[in-house]
């Protein structure tokens, strides 16, 4: 097989796979309905790329993948299957990419790109050169996917549309589990049996990492645990790997990481938040378990400097502070607060929140409110559909619960723009929560801001 088509190549997972491919040599080709940066990112590192959707632009192709967002009827589809080409969800190609390689595997519903990334960059600081697929650019990388010569194969492990049933993973790590994709999964009962199908595929003799600070990941793992090697981590008591002494020094985390008897070291992050601390401990515990050497893996950490739009700060303006963030669900907008109150105590936090699906938004309303109720000043956009179509519900109903009337809610990107700029001053924190396309309003707002700085 040469020649792989992907549907969607603009997306996080199948741009991911697509670079991997090239990389170790392959032919590619794609399409998605517009250009993204990694769409253009993929283009560039050498594949074919195609705006828009022909049944013709996967001619010649051995094989191809669509995302999950890509329709039965997508003409590239048609295309395929009337001409006995293969066409695969990516699920069904991981035990092919994978191969030969020792796969480390993130799952959960919080926290698994930052960790991934983490354990990306500390592999890669200390020379073993691994392949990996992240949710989100490495920032220090600038990629969000390489084919490496390592032993080790580091990938976020994506539940939705059970991607990450794929996988065959040495090593699986569950951040947390908390009931998330109701369009995917119904019940919080559907969405634990795939991640316990997940562990499930854990090869033998290979390890299972929960984190026993989460409920949901460690009743996974206390059920696993009879079946397979289980260890945890966290600051509980009683984590096989504890993260102690937990505390921000010139608003960075500091803490000790213990196993059993063991001192492992000091950890310093460049990264803000409890739950940043939560992901190092997972992630050094997962090297430690390897045999790989854990002072060079901590030094290496200290630098780390996240996953894009994961906290990501585009800059600093007239002592404004302007940052991204992917955060789409209740608990990881209610992390991100807290780490921005941690790293810059005393100043006024806006939180600009695009929610994502209509079916996430509705179904965890009272936890949105309770999230939000952290920020000092809210501003709530439309919903991003996604894969969804509209059911006539707006989030305009979270923006009017708040208390206090701290909420506006922003029909547009442009409105909410012009909004934050005539409120917002000196001191202030803007957050922009979206796994959509607000980033339009961060960089609309910053711009505007280095414009007015410069005269």
């Amino acid at each position: 097989m040469k020649h792989v088509h992907f549907i969607g190549i603009g997306g996080t997972g199948l741009s991911a796979i697509a670079r991997v491919l090239l990389e170790k040599g392959y032919q590619i080709s794609g399409s998605d309905r517009e250009e993204s940066p990694l769409f253009r990112a993929v283009t560039a590192a050498g594949a074919t790329t195609f705006v828009g959707h022909k049944g013709e632009q996967a001619a010649g192709a051995d094989l191809v993948i669509r995302s999950s967002a890509i329709p039965d009827d997508n003409p590239e589809v048609a295309y395929a299957l009337a001409r006995q080409i293969p066409v695969l969800k990516r699920s069904a190609f991981l035990a092919e990419l994978t191969q030969g390689q020792d796969t480390l595997a993130v799952a959960g519903t919080h926290g698994k790109t930052t960790t991934t990334a983490m354990l990306i960059w500390m592999l890669t600081e200390m020379g073993l050169d691994p392949s990996f697929i992240a949710g989100g650019v490495v920032k220090q990388l600038n990629c969000n996917a390489h084919y490496g010569q390592g032993d080790y194969f580091v990938i976020e492990a994506d539940e939705y549309d059970n991607m990450f049933l794929g996988l065959a993973p040495k090593v699986a790590l569950v951040t947390n589990m908390e009931h998330d994709h109701p369009d995917c999964f119904p019940t919080p009962e559907d969405y634990r049996k795939a991640f316990k199908a997940f562990l499930g595929r854990v090869r033998a003799g290979g390890l299972t990492l929960v984190c026993l600070d989460d409920p949901g990941a460690a009743s996974l793992g206390g059920e696993m645990a009879a079946s397979q090697s289980v260890l945890t981590y966290g600051s509980q008591a009683g984590a096989d790997y504890q993260a102690v002494e937990i505390r921000v020094e010139a608003g960075w985390p500091v803490f000790r990481l213990l196993h059993g008897d063991q001192d492992l070291g000091r950890v310093r992050l460049a990264v803000p938040g409890r739950h940043n601390v939560l992901n190092a401990a997972g992630a050094l515990a997962t090297l430690n378990e390897l045999g790989l050497d854990l002072e060079k893996a901590i030094l290496s950490l200290s630098t780390f400097s996240g996953a894009g739009r994961r906290f990501e700060v585009l800059g600093e303006v007239n002592g404004i502070t302007v940052i991204d963030d992917y955060g789409h669900h209740p608990t990881e907008i209610a992390a991100t607060l807290r780490a921005a109150q941690s790293r810059y105590p005393g100043r006024r936090i806006w939180a600009i929140w695009q929610p994502h699906t209509y079916s996430r938004t509705q179904s965890l309303e009272p936890e949105f409110i309770r999230a939000f109720a952290l920020a000092d000043r809210v501003g709530v956009l439309k919903i991003y559909a996604a894969r969804e179509k509209d059911p006539g519900y707006s989030a305009e109903a979270i923006a009017d619960a708040l208390p206090g009337g701290k909420a506006v809610y922003l029909d547009d990107f442009e409105t909410a723009a012009d909004y934050l700029l005539k409120e917002i001053a000196p001191g202030d924190i803007l957050i922009v929560f979206s796994a959509g396309d607000a980033t339009k309003v961060s960089q609309a707002v910053y711009q505007a801001l280095l414009m007015k700085e410069r005269g």
